[in-house]
This record gives C-alpha cells, sequence and structure tokens, in this order.
C-alpha cells in the first residue's frame, strides 16, 4: 500500500472560497455528491433523495459554549482564555494567549469582573493547556460573558447572528469550542423530510476541542500527535446502529467528529472516554457506510480522514471539482456526501 506523506493532503484554495459568514438557511447550503462515477452539484436540502428508507443518520449533539474570555494580568498586559474543558471545583483547562505567560498562582482579571488563578499545566506539568480555577461556575461565566469561539479563518468578531448559526439546531450537551459542521446545514423541514423518508435518527456526543483545528507539522504522520476529545455513544444509539446492520440498512455520519466516535467505539469496545484516534489512509472502518462532511484545510487531520473513507485519488478529485465550480469552504460553507471505498453509492 502506498505511503501518504503531509504533501499529499495539500491544495490550493482561493482565499475568496472561505466562508465567512453562513448561507442565508442552514439547508440551502450547496451539497456535492461524490457517491456516483461523476460528481453531482446539488443542493443541501436534496439529502433525503440521495438515502434510502432504513438508513440510520447519526449526529454529534455536542453544544457550542462561549468558550473565549479576554481579561488582564496584574501587569496590565492582555490575554486571551479558550476553555478547552470543564474539570471540578470551578477549574477549567483553557489555550492561553499572551506576550508573557505569567506565573503559577497568578490572579487574572477578567472581562465581566470575575477571576482566574493560574493552578499550572494541563493535564500534566508538559501539558499545552493551562489549568485554572474561575471564581465562579465556568458554564455561567462562559455564557454571562464569553464569546463565540469562531475558527482562525473567519475574520470578524462574533455576532448575535454567529451566536446562533454557529449551533446546530438539535445541540444539547454543552461542552464544545468548535461546531460539528457538517450538522450545521440541518434544519427542522430537512429533519421532517428525512423523517419521512423513512430514515432514522440517533444522537451521539463529541466535545470537538480547538485542536481540531491545528495542522499537522510533521512529514511523517506517524510522527502526529492526535489531540484528545471526549466522547460518549448513549445505549439507545449503540442498538441503533446495530439494528441497522441487521435490516441491511447504512450508516450515515454526520460530520468527522461522528465518524471518530462510532470508530473509536467500534475500535475499543469503550461506549465513553477519551479519544485521540487518527484516522489517516488504510484505516478499517467498521461501523459507517456513508459521510456527510464539509470541506477542511489543507493538511489538515480531517483531510486524512475523509481522504482515508472514501480514497485519496476520489477526494483530491472531489476537492478540484468544489474549487472550479465555487463552493465556499470550511466551518460556514457548502458540504459533501461520500461512500466509503468499495461500498458503492447509496439507491435512488
Amino acid at each position: 500500500m502506498r505511503t501518504f506523506t503531509l504533501a499529499d493532503f495539500d491544495f490550493a484554495l482561493p482565499p475568496e472560497l472561505i466562508a465567512q459568514h453562513p448561507a442565508a438557511e442552514r439547508s440551502a447550503s450547496r451539497l456535492l455528491d461524490g457517491t456516483g462515477a461523476e460528481p453531482a452539484d446539488r443542493v443541501f436540502r436534496d439529502l433525503p433523495a440521495l438515502l434510502a428508507p432504513g438508513d440510520l443518520l447519526v449526529f454529534n449533539d455536542t453544544r457550542v459554549v462561549k468558550a473565549r474570555l479576554f481579561g488582564e494580568k496584574p501587569t496590565g498586559g492582555r490575554l486571551e482564555l479558550l476553555v478547552e474543558r470543564v474539570l471540578q471545583d470551578h477549574e477549567v483547562a483553557a489555550h492561553m494567549k499572551t506576550g508573557k505567560k505569567p506565573p503559577v498562582g497568578t490572579q487574572l482579571t477578567m472581562d465581566g469582573g470575575f477571576s482566574a488563578t493560574l493552578l499550572g499545566r494541563w493535564p500534566d506539568e508538559d501539558g499545552t493547556l493551562f489549568r485554572l480555577r474561575l471564581s465562579g461556575e465556568p458554564h455561567a461565566l462562559m455564557e454571562r460573558h464569553g464569546h463565540v469561539p469562531l475558527p482562525p479563518y473567519i475574520t470578524h468578531g462574533d455576532t448575535a447572528e454567529d451566536e446562533r448559526r454557529y449551533q446546530t439546531v438539535f445541540a444539547a450537551r454543552p461542552g464544545a469550542v468548535a461546531a460539528p459542521t457538517a450538522a450545521l446545514h440541518f434544519d427542522q423541514a430537512l429533519l421532517a423530510a428525512l423523517e419521512a423518508r423513512g430514515i432514522e435518527r440517533a444522537s451521539l456526543t463529541l466535545h470537538v476541542g480547538a485542536g481540531t483545528f491545528q495542522p499537522v507539522k510533521t512529514e511523517n504522520l506517524a510522527e502526529h500527535r492526535m489531540h484528545s476529545e471526549w466522547y460518549e455513544v448513549p445505549a439507545s444509539t449503540q442498538q441503533a446502529v446495530q439494528a441497522t446492520r441487521r435490516r441491511g440498512g447504512r450508516i450515515v455520519a454526520v460530520g468527522t467528529t461522528t465518524v471518530r466516535t462510532l470508530e473509536s467505539w467500534a475500535l475499543t469496545g469503550q461506549a465513553s472516554g477519551d479519544t485521540r484516534i487518527f484516522i489517516t489512509p488504510g484505516f478499517g472502518f467498521r461501523l459507517v457506510d456513508l459521510l456527510v462532511t464539509n470541506f477542511h484545510l489543507p493538511k489538515s487531520t480531517l483531510m486524512m480522514l475523509v481522504s482515508a473513507f472514501a480514497g485519496h485519488a476520489q477526494v483530491m478529485d472531489l476537492y478540484r471539482h468544489a474549487i472550479a465550480r465555487r463552493y465556499r469552504f470550511f466551518s460556514y460553507g457548502d458540504a459533501m456526501l461520500l461512500a466509503r471505498r468499495g461500498s458503492g453509492a447509496p439507491p435512488a
């Protein structure tokens, strides 16, 4: 089998194709159907016709929290925290952006009038995150004083539109610092159309971390250290997956986070916990048959995942088609439908 390197997942993207705002209607985004012999340009609300009765759509029900907090050090220097995980006893693990990192024990004055005391690194003394104790309940403080953690390639500050649209219509469990973006295209009308078609739904949770935006920096993929994210596959979803398999239906993952969760469960047998699963070409998929996904950053772990799923040559061809047809890219962009390599196209 071919050995892939980082350069194999690079492509040139015109900057104007990076979507800065969502489509006017969620389900009015474009959908590139990559399941057939030739790519087909569709609209996202066409999805029910591309699936079959008895298929199971699996969604990530994580909820994006206002995880970006601003404040200042005792010296007056400004800083930014991006809360990656809420711990116990009002503690959080967060990324910190500032000129010079303050020493352990420093009390930071945060915008909104609360404080954050630096306790050290997380998850250990060599960790990339910082452990801080807030002066109040973290979720309440973030909701009141935080900002929507928009991705780094979105250039405007967060607005009321972002608060509404950088969130799925079925978001339920707070904990993500990035949206499961493939699911942003679903609205209530589309969900009703899928149900009327006989397509079932199930949910799981993976709290998406900021690591999802980090580029891979090692040419040898085996040297990349994958970020950790917490997931849970509830018993009801486990049963729905097994029932779908028994009746011959297909498992349709909505987003790469859903793929990572289902395949982590299938690989380890653990229905909840932390996963560092790194899916690259050659990975043996156990559960997922079809994938709804947005377009991803060059040289990212997500480009590697979709290439492992649908085939590297197929994915790169589809990306060239999308760029030529002026699809919109990344979190607020358009979507594509992919079939697992060798699994064939979905029936009409």
